[in-house]
């Protein structure tokens, strides 16, 4: 009966978390599950306890550093960008003309849809420009100066 009391408390403690997001209640449900563990091989009730308290503890003192590490690296900017954020203010190649509703490019050798930043701004086939922001699988895209000058790179 008592694995179950600590898988309980582990599964709770880790739903928990979820409406917290610290990373810091899973910890204790790690704990929970070592001290289920524990009464499972027959252990008395204050080993249990002690194993609880020593999986959480070091739980907390070597993994939330790693992870807050991470954390703040995301943060600061230390990390290269990945995804969608990585191609925002990158260049692309319009393959078709751009505007406030509809226009493709290429970015990076993907194909992307692409509306105007700028919605007065119409962009024909052939111009370069930046990448502003992407909304869903849309990049919005903008002419400037520095993206007229540049020549079209049509390798990629």
């Amino acid at each position: 009966m008592e694995p179950l009391l600590w898988i309980v408390l582990g599964v709770v403690l880790v739903i928990a978390e979820i409406f917290t997001t610290t990373l810091f209640l899973v910890m204790f449900g790690v704990g929970a599950f070592a001290a289920a563990g524990a009464a499972a091989l027959g252990a008395p009730f204050a080993v249990q306890a002690i194993v609880f308290a020593a999986v959480s503890a070091l739980t907390v003192a070597f993994a939330r550093p790693t992870i807050q590490r991470h954390r703040a690296a995301e943060l600061t900017g230390d990390e290269q960008p990945f995804g969608v954020h990585a191609i925002t203010g990158s260049s692309a190649l319009v393959l078709e003309q751009v505007d406030a509703d509809r226009g493709v490019v290429k970015i990076d050798g993907e194909i992307w849809t692409a509306r105007s930043y700028d919605a007065t701004q119409v962009i024909p086939s052939g111009a370069r420009v930046r990448v502003i922001e992407v909304k869903g699988v849309t990049a919005l895209v903008w002419q400037d100066e520095f993206t007229i000058d540049e020549q079209p790179d049509t390798d990629r």
